[in-house]
């Protein structure tokens, strides 16, 4: 029989999150580490949403209207500028620009559309943004609020759920029951940096084949059962190896999803 009460969990951040061991078992609840995570995140989703429609209703908006004011300045100001000048109406121009309150230039010279921009704080380019362009601002600002709700909705739905061990098996946060003698294969290739080991097994005799997670991040405790299920483990172990580089990259495509599902 094993003794949790002589096992320790080799990350002393996460003792809070396993609960005293009682008739053999040991249950691993959600670690801090994971609601950190997880509200990160939601947050920084959040804040991208309300970024992106801050600039379709207000950013966007306003840097058009400076595109507009520097097209202006460009094609319509200037030009009436250089045939005033030609005209020998340059007197004139500038008088009635300066009624209007338009630049009219110092000693003669043409207004400088980079000492106009600069009173007013503006910056010397302009860019134009298309309709589309705002609206499509509306639509990722909506995806990615809607993204920092799903990661709410996955925290409330992985606040309660425990990872639990026994002597001779484990229980996943789904309710499975993994028999350690009905385990033929186990993976600790991204154990050490990431803190997940799969494991699979058969339900019963000649059963259809599952996998299991164990992750040592979300649940704390989780490297004990670990450890419990490879002390009386006979079969396939992968540990990690030189040559496996492209098989962790598939691998790793599905790694949130497992986490996030476990």
């Amino acid at each position: 029989m094993i003794e949790w009460a002589m096992m320790e969990s080799s990350d002393p951040k996460v003792s809070t999150d396993i609960a005293a061991a009682s008739d053999g078992e040991v249950v691993c609840k959600v670690t801090r580490w994971y609601f950190r995570r997880m509200g990160i995140l939601g947050g920084m989703l959040f804040l991208m949403g309300v970024y992106f429609i801050y600039d379709g209703a207000i950013g966007y908006p306003k840097k058009n209207v400076r595109a507009e004011k520097q097209l202006w300045f460009e094609n319509e100001l200037l030009p009436s500028y250089d045939e005033a000048k030609a005209t020998g109406r340059l007197a004139q121009w500038m008088e009635e620009s300066g009624k209007k309150g338009w630049p009219t230039g110092e000693n003669g010279e043409p207004p400088k559309w980079a000492a106009y921009a600069a009173e007013r704080g503006w910056p010397e380019k302009n860019e134009k943004y298309t309709d589309k362009e705002i609206t499509e601002q509306f639509w990722w600002g909506g995806g990615t609020i809607l993204g920092a709700l799903v990661v709410g909705v996955l925290v409330l739905l992985n606040r309660n759920k425990v990872l639990r061990g026994g002597t001779d098996h484990f229980i996943t946060p789904e309710g499975i029951t993994v028999r350690f003698a009905d385990a033929f294969k186990v993976d600790t290739r991204k154990w050490d940096q990431k803190g997940l080991a799969y494991v699979w097994f058969r339900d019963g005799d000649g059963g259809k084949d599952q996998k299991a997670v164990i992750d040592d991040l979300k649940f704390g405790g989780a490297d004990m059962i670990l450890s419990a299920l490879l002390a009386k483990f006979s079969g396939e172990l992968i540990e990690k190896v030189a040559d496996d580089e492209d098989e962790e990259t598939d691998e790793d495509e599905d790694e949130d999803s497992d986490r996030a599902d476990s």
